[in-house]
């Protein structure tokens, strides 16, 4: 029993890191990119329903993103989700396409892309840590109830602090690869 809690918890930070990697797929790096949409829900009849089950998606040319919605109706719905999020990107509508034109970045745009993934790898990191004091609480609960030696306590809370430093490592590099993405011109 008191094994699996290590378990659970490397499952859980491999979890936070594969939220991030989610997240981070949604940055635009100068491209556009059919991922930045996905987060993106639109009120649909009252259900929030994401662009991508809304309509087909395409890349026509390498800045350029459109959006043919199958329910003529709902594409002012479509619009007003786009320019609710973080995008930052003005759709503009003829009726039957929404297109999405992405400006090359500046450099201004640029590093405040970076702080935004700097600010995504930290929480990401708390939340790991987080994981790592339930975890850690968890044990000694079972250590109060007997079901845990003192030995295996520090053993599971020495297992559980090397996780944690090397999903912390691997947050790391996540966000080194994602920001020299960004920085590329």
């Amino acid at each position: 029993m008191a094994y699996e809690l290590v378990d659970k918890a490397r499952e859980k930070m491999h979890k936070s890191i594969f939220v991030l990697q989610q997240e981070l797929s949604g940055l635009r790096a100068g491209r556009a990119n059919a991922q930045l949409l996905d987060r993106i829900m639109v009120d649909y009849y009252g259900t929030p329903t994401p662009i991508n089950q809304m309509g087909n998606i395409a890349a026509p040319e390498p800045r350029v993103l459109t959006i043919s919605v199958w329910d003529q109706k709902a594409i002012t719905a479509v619009e007003k989700a786009i320019q609710k999020s973080d995008i930052g990107i003005n759709p503009s509508n003829d009726g039957k396409l929404i297109r999405l034109v992405f400006p090359e970045l500046t450099e201004e745009r640029r590093k405040e892309l970076v702080k935004v993934v700097r600010k995504k790898g930290e929480e990401t990191k708390v939340a790991v840590r987080s994981i790592r004091r339930d975890a850690n609480e968890q044990i000694k609960k079972e250590r109060k109830n007997g079901f845990v030696t003192e030995d295996d306590q520090k053993l599971m809370e020495d297992r559980i602090q090397k996780l944690t430093d090397d999903i912390i490592k691997e947050v790391d590099g996540v966000i080194v690869i994602k920001e020299k993405e960004i920085l590329e011109v």
